[in-house]
């Protein structure tokens, strides 16, 4: 298991706020040195990974911008019901610059524009493929599996959602780790 260490994710942030500065998503500086790069403890973060500025996250509801830079895939996970009944994170994605590539459960896509990291295939079922270009959304209903990939040049991504609990997503690579440790 490989974690990025402190220097690490402090130039990934910097970089990461150029590229919202450069898609006119004004930052402070507050969050900008907040912005959580997440790798999944895979160790292959240019390949399996993004950085995330969460402005607001109640047990009401959520709001982020999601980085996918170019080729980079968050992987494929779901968000379930729950212990208290409670149905899981319902999702509304919008990509704000660039294109993202998502896969959810259903129909698969004949003729993919995205594949899984080298290696990774078998944790990667959902295979419906749904095209965000820039002002384009797509609402992820509870419980649906997805995961979603940066096009040729990367894809900034609002998500609007209820609760984001990320310590209850379920993740089809049991490798994952979600929480960044460094």
């Amino acid at each position: 298991m490989s974690f990025l260490n402190e220097q690490e994710v402090i130039n990934r942030r910097k970089n990461a706020a150029i590229w919202y500065d450069n898609s006119k998503i004004a930052l402070t500086e507050a969050e900008k040195n907040k912005i959580e790069i997440a790798d999944f403890g895979l160790g292959k973060i240019d390949e399996v990974g993004f950085q995330i500025v969460t402005y607001i996250n109640t047990p009401r509801y959520c709001s982020k911008e999601m980085l996918v830079l170019p080729g980079q895939t968050c992987p494929e996970h779901r968000h379930p019901a729950q212990q208290d009944g409670t149905l899981g994170k319902q999702e509304t994605f919008r990509c704000r610059s660039g294109v993202a590539y998502l896969y959810i459960s259903g129909q698969d896509t004949s003729n993919p524009k995205a594949r899984p990291p080298k290696g990774d295939e078998k944790y990667y079922t959902a295979k419906h493929e749904i095209i965000l270009n820039a002002g384009e959304q797509y609402t992820i209903i509870p419980d649906t599996l997805h995961w979603f990939v940066g096009g040729s040049n990367g894809a900034i991504i609002s998500e609007f959602s209820s609760n984001s609990d990320d310590e209850s997503d379920i993740f089809t690579d049991p490798r994952i780790v979600r929480e960044p440790k460094f």
